[in-house]
């Protein structure tokens, strides 16, 4: 199969690539099947839309940013990332994270119940 999408233009896969969120994301719960893209040397991950291929997501793996993010067994969890030209203002959904199991292609998003984690989060902070 192929899709011709706005981030990485044409994208060949095969229908074990696809992963599936049977729930949707939030707002865009008609949205199932996607593929998840790591490029190389690139701090982003993207879940692409196979069924409306110019939606995509980028992410990046929470671990990065918090070594005891709360985890669920055999997912691993992502925060959407709000990007901006300024990078000062790209920020991160901590509170409704994105987890995906990478072994059966299947996600899904929750909302994690602690204050601590924002749904702003600045990914780049300028040292002073």
């Amino acid at each position: 199969m192929k899709i011709n999408t706005y981030q990485f233009g044409e994208i060949e896969f095969t229908e074990d690539h696809i992963v599936t969120l049977h729930e949707g994301l939030f707002g865009f719960e008609y949205l199932k099947r996607y593929l998840f893209i790591k490029t190389e040397n690139d701090l982003f991950y993207y879940l692409n839309s196979v069924d409306e291929p110019d939606i995509t997501f980028p992410l990046v793996g929470l671990k990065v940013i918090d070594k005891d993010y709360p985890e669920m067994e055999d997912f691993e969890p992502f925060g959407i990332v709000k990007m901006s030209k300024n990078p000062g203002d790209i920020t991160i959904n901590l509170k409704a994270p994105v987890y995906i199991n990478q072994n059966n292609k299947s996600g899904m998003q929750k909302i994690v119940d602690k204050d601590k984690y924002l749904i702003d989060y600045n990914l780049f902070v300028e040292d002073k």
